[in-house]
């Protein structure tokens, strides 16, 4: 076949083309949306269809005849064999057009016939069309196109008609194929689309979502007909560049271009170098668009497919021979060539910097600890001997190193891994896991609880606004895991209530406190916990009386407690607005809890936060303090809310109607979250915001521990306190604590280092008796002493010392009780020593064991460390032993 005629297009120009085209057809363009589906049952946006289901199921409507769009997709179920070839893509970018009712199949067929031979010049000779076995209809579309007869196929339902499940919407599909000639074909006569060989390249798919699948099977007709359609841009792009795979078009290209710079390497010149470079290439856009969408690196979910993707690409740039961190230098590209496309790239830069740099820093140790077990596993193979599945998942649990890597470094070495063996490994770890808690789990199982919340009606909250509650009826009693009519003083017992002013533990927020009474009777309550089915159990002490199933109470909460409590809730909201300001939009809360006493509030970010930012957060927040904004709480629905910019947190399930708590003016306010915990009505009553530590929590997240109102004005006065005392020990003023202190600092380590060089200098009196003390050997003469309060470092200097003042070949073993009460070791000698026999590392490596400790080196320097400070003399003893003296 020839070489194609029609024009070439960027992948920019195509995409700018596919969306004019169809919003001039009246369809509405549509941003694509984040690789975070707003869709519980995905786990990233993987088709452009995910955006519209709320369209496609009748909940959302549109004013329009139907949406287009460029969406971001990311698929990882075929990961293994992406870098194999030049098909297989994580990210990728589908072009779509999509009716819900809007417009017909016919419609969406002249279209699609339209785009690619009017606006991107395919020839029809080159075009080829699948349709549903029994789909005559859309085969007479095509037909009265100008499609010729050969070049329409029939396929099946496993190939042509897409289903939601066995019952339900459903529908016929037709795809569009481009035929790259024979040459890159399998040579068989009958080779035609559906073939599994290249020559027929599918790009479009159009789906016609028109039937309900009924449960005896039969088709019944969908009263409104949807329009599905999908086009891989990578793909388009390749053919209309005149290109046969996804990685030769001009995206793709420059990312290839950047991993040929990094490794010297050149595309196409070698098999195993073209699919390193490939997967850096593509695993590292990925990365980028990840990131930008949110998504933090862990050990789970979204966070694990990231953690994977880029160690995958580390893993494979270290065998292209990269040492030193790299994927900055694939981001940065990502951001030149989709920038201006895909504005959160740019927006989240430092974001991805920094998340990247981390990450590769942190594998780079994984990799090079657990690529040395590794190897050392693979050394006492035989040729083409399997890895056991057991050091696999040594590997992994151990070490976090990815049983994908291990797999692909296996393979390169010519072994298997017993993935059996290691998925058992994987399957008795988490039934371990679950044996830890099953007591737990059936306890809770089979209690009171369960029963309780089938027959007693849930628990009425009634708290937000009032901190008492009159006219209460105990429904149920709950002692020692049982349920009971009564209880009589002195009883320990569970309280439900039909309405209660006590908040139940949730969301980070601790129970109330407080009392519940009636005559003759007292309850103080200690904790509120939620159970089963909507029910609050009040846990309490009976005080005085006897409590009864149907006594009517007052319950009243501990009023200053919950105002503390109300306080430090509101400043975690704070403290999250503050946090996204200073840091960027990539933080979310990843867990909290209000105290009276405090609050603790973790959160997702790549670094410590320095002491700068922390200052800027702490401003902000008290800036919101002392600007008197209001706290005030609507009752929405989660529509409404999410369109209000209300932040959720990720991963929490909420019901339709919601409750958004906003701190600030009404149409900008500082911060506004869906939270069903109670707050301060002004931030004024916060009184004060003080940071008191920031900490790490693990990978990517990180922990603030902070205080307000009272808890920070005593916070405050207590290091007030200190530093006044402090600047009276000085005798200077409170402001020139820091520059005093740092003064004794200077004058400290002058002292120190004029006592070491006491020590070890020439004028040493201790070292001098050493010297005087040499032993000697024949050959040389050898120092062993003991120094104690010195580091390695300075054994170093008394050793200089030591070859300055004595003539000819000389050699020492010295050791020294550090100030921190480590042991340091250190044997060296000259050069004509160790011609002589000395050897220093052997030395060393004999009697560091002496003291707790490894060490080793060269003949003329070696050092050790230890731990055991009483083996010192034993080790100095041994050392006189091994040299022989």
């Amino acid at each position: 076949m020839s070489t194609p005629d029609f024009p070439t297009m960027t992948t920019a120009q195509i995409r700018d083309e596919f969306l004019r085209f169809f919003e001039d057809k009246g369809c509405k363009l549509f941003p694509s949306s984040s690789l975070v589906p707003d869709d519980p049952s995905l786990l990233l946006a993987n088709a452009g269809m995910n955006q519209f289901k709320q369209y496609y199921l009748g909940t959302k409507t549109l004013g329009e005849i139907g949406a287009c769009s460029c969406q971001k997709c990311l698929r990882t179920n075929d990961i293994d064999n992406i870098g194999l070839d030049g098909r297989h893509l994580s990210f990728f970018e589908m072009l779509g057009n999509f009716s819900f009712g809007g417009y017909t199949k016919r419609q969406a067929c002249e279209w699609a016939f339209d785009f690619i031979t009017t606006h991107l010049g395919l020839p029809l000779d080159r075009l080829y069309f699948t349709i549903f076995t029994d789909d005559d209809d859309c085969h007479d579309i095509w037909r009265s196109l100008g499609v010729p007869e050969d070049h329409i196929s029939r396929l099946g339902e496993d190939d042509n008609f897409w289903a939601a499940g066995p019952t339900g919407p459903c529908g016929p599909c037709s795809e569009i194929y481009y035929d790259q000639g024979e040459e890159v074909g399998c040579g068989r006569a009958d080779c035609a689309p559906g073939c599994d060989c290249d020559r027929f390249l599918e790009f479009w798919n159009l789906v016609f979502t028109q039937y309900d699948r009924q449960e005896d099977g039969t088709l019944a007709d969908l009263p409104h007909q949807n329009v599905d359609t999908g086009m891989g841009l990578e793909r388009i792009s390749a053919i209309m560049q005149h290109k046969s795979t996804n990685y030769d078009g001009d995206i793709l290209q420059s990312l290839l271009g950047v991993g040929e710079r990094l490794t010297g390497a050149r595309y196409g010149a070698d098999r195993k170098s073209d699919m390193s470079l490939r997967i850096m290439a593509d695993h590292s856009r990925a990365v980028t668009f990840m990131i930008a969408d949110g998504i933090l690196p862990s050990n789970e979910g979204r966070g694990y497919v990231l953690r994977r993707l880029l160690r995958r690409a580390v893993f494979h740039g270290r065998i292209m021979g990269v040492t030193k961190p790299f994927l900055a230098a694939y981001v940065h590209e990502v951001q030149r060539l989709l920038g201006d496309v895909y504005p959160e790239l740019v927006k989240s830069s430092a974001l991805i910097d920094g998340i990247v740099a981390a990450e590769e820093e942190r594998f780079g140790a994984t990799l090079e600890t657990g690529r040395s077990y590794l190897e050392d596993a693979m050394a006492d193979l035989a040729d083409g001997e399997t890895l056991p599945g057991e050091t696999a998942f040594a590997l992994h649990d151990t070490y976090g190193f990815p049983v994908d890597l291990t797999r692909e470094i296996c393979e390169g070495a010519g072994h298997a891994v017993d993935m059996e063996a290691f998925d058992r490994e994987m399957a008795a770890q988490r039934d371990r896991a679950r044996a830890q808690v099953k007591d737990e789990v059936w306890t809770n199982f089979d209690n009171a609880w369960v029963s309780l919340s089938e027959n007693v009606p849930a628990t009425e909250f009634v708290g937000y606004d009032a901190d008492e509650a009159a006219g209460c009826k105990v429904l149920a009693l709950v002692h020692d895991g049982e349920s009971v009519d009564s209880a009589e003083e002195g009883d320990d017992v569970e309280v439900v209530l039909d309405v209660t002013p006590f908040y139940a533990e949730m969301g980070g927020e601790v129970g109330d406190t407080g009392r519940i009474s009636s005559e003759g009777l007292v309850l103080d309550v200690t904790d509120t916990k939620g159970r089963d089915g909507g029910l609050v159990a009040h846990v309490a002490h009976v005080g005085e009386g006897m409590v009864h199933v149907g006594d009517v109470v007052t319950a009243t909460v501990d009023r200053t407690r919950r105002e503390l409590i109300r306080r430090n809730h509101t400043a975690t909201h704070l403290l999250d607005a503050a946090l996204k300001e200073v840091l960027g939009a990539h933080v979310n809360q990843a867990g909290s809890l209000v105290t009276p006493e405090h609050l603790r509030f973790d959160f997702t970010h790549f670094e410590a936060v320095t002491r700068d930012e922390l200052s800027r957060v702490e401003a902000l927040v008290n800036r919101e303090i002392m600007a008197a904004k209001p706290v005030v709480t609507r009752v929405m629905s989660i529509e409404d809310a999410k369109a209000s910019g209300a932040v959720a947190l990720f991963g929490e399930k909420y019901g339709d109607v919601v409750r958004v708590v906003s701190a600030g003016e009404e149409d900008k306010p500082f911060s506004r979250e869906l939270c069903g915990g109670c707050h301060a009505h002004n931030t004024s009553e916060l009184g004060l915001f003080k940071i008191v530590s920031e900490s790490s929590v693990g990978s990517n997240a990180r922990r603030i521990e902070a205080l307000t109102s009272k808890g920070a004005l005593a916070y405050v006065d207590e290091n007030l306190a200190a530093l006044y005392d402090a600047s009276s020990e000085l005798k200077c003023r409170p402001v020139e604590v820091p520059q005093r202190i740092d003064a004794l600092k200077s004058s400290l380590r002058e002292g120190e280092q004029r006592l070491k060089a006491a020590l070890t200098g020439g004028s040493s009196d201790q070292l001098s008796h050493a010297i005087d003390s040499a032993i000697d050997a024949g050959a040389f003469r050898c120092v062993l002493a003991r120094f104690d309060g010195m580091e390695a470092s300075d054994l170093r200097s008394a050793w200089d010392t030591i070859r300055e003042r004595v003539d000819g070949p000389v050699a020492c073993v010295l050791a020294a009780k550090t100030p921190e009460g480590k042991v340091a070791l250190m044997a060296a000698g000259t050069d004509e020593a160790v011609a002589a026999g000395f050897g220093a590392g052997a030395v060393v490596k004999a009697i560091a064991e002496r003291v707790g400790g490894r060490g080793g080196g060269r003949p003329n320097m070696a050092q050790a460390g230890g731990k055991d400070a009483s083996g010192i003399d034993d080790a100095l003893t041994a050392a006189r032993d091994q040299l022989g003296l």
